[in-house]
């Protein structure tokens, strides 16, 4: 499916209508986010932890590569934002317990930069492509796992 966005902000409907899909499964719901640099990944990212209910600031973990938010008012219990941006390989997440994260259902993670860590990546719930455009407005691609099964 694609979207055309007019802003970042209008992001924030797109993440209402995202969380609204989600019911946890037999693992982790994993949503892959792609795009150049300034796309609007991680303003994505705050608009679907607000959608969940996340009062507190979300900012890109490019440096500790993972932050862990407790929810509450939610079928999920965590929501992880991880930035594979520094990463070199799919290798690189053991440092993460990855593979913990994604055993766990109430887990929701999104991760940034798939394309770093592709190969130690299950197929994704959602995944997201944004392609910005010199007028401020995103094309997002998503592809729901459920339509491509």
């Amino acid at each position: 499916m694609e979207k055309q966005v007019p802003t970042l902000e209008a992001l924030n409907k797109l993440s209402q209508e995202l969380i609204a899909l989600l019911t946890p499964g037999e693992t982790a719901t994993l949503i892959t986010l792609s795009g150049e640099l300034g796309a609007g990944k991680t303003t994505l990212t705050q608009h679907l932890a607000q959608a969940l209910g996340i009062a507190e600031s979300v900012t890109s973990p490019t440096f500790v590569l993972e932050k862990i938010y407790e929810l509450s008012h939610s079928a999920f219990l965590k929501f992880i934002h991880i930035d594979a941006y520094r990463l070199t390989g799919g290798k690189d997440l053991d440092a993460l317990n990855f593979e913990e994260l994604l055993s766990e259902p109430t887990n929701l993670i999104v991760l940034e930069w798939p394309e770093k860590v592709a190969d130690a990546l299950p197929t994704p719930t959602i995944a997201i492509g944004l392609t910005p455009h010199e007028d401020g407005s995103r094309t997002v691609t998503y592809i729901y796992a459920k339509d491509i099964a």
